[in-house]
């Protein structure tokens, strides 16, 4: 299985809150590529929901480094830092993906300029 079979099992997994087997396919996908953003998104995201919020704020640490121009990484570790009453990191990390938002939003604007 290609580690797009290994996400698309995992996704279908969540759907049916089997949130263990789900962590265990994105895992695999994982041991394909390290580097895979988007079974990093959904396996930090499936540990939110079972609350396991140190082990979310790990992998939502190491999407941020792997993928720095992501905002939906920096708005998903905000909150699993306010989920974990941890405000100050929740702010700072809070305010990357707004600075994130405006910076695509101004690029945006200016590709449209050009047309």
């Amino acid at each position: 299985m290609s580690k797009e079979d290994h996400y698309n099992e995992g996704m279908e997994l969540f759907t049916q809150d089997r949130l263990d087997e789900a962590v265990a396919a994105y895992q695999r996908a994982l041991r394909e590529d390290p580097n895979y953003v988007d079974a990093l998104h959904a396996l930090a995201m499936t540990y939110a929901h079972q609350e396991k919020l140190d082990e979310a704020i790990q992998v939502g640490k190491k999407l941020i480094e792997i993928a720095p121009d992501d905002e939906l990484a920096y708005t998903s570790l905000s909150i699993f830092y306010q989920q974990k009453g941890l405000i100050a990191e929740a702010e700072q990390i809070g305010a990357q993906a707004r600075t994130l938002g405006w910076k695509r939003q101004l690029n945006e604007k200016k590709g449209s300029g050009n047309n």
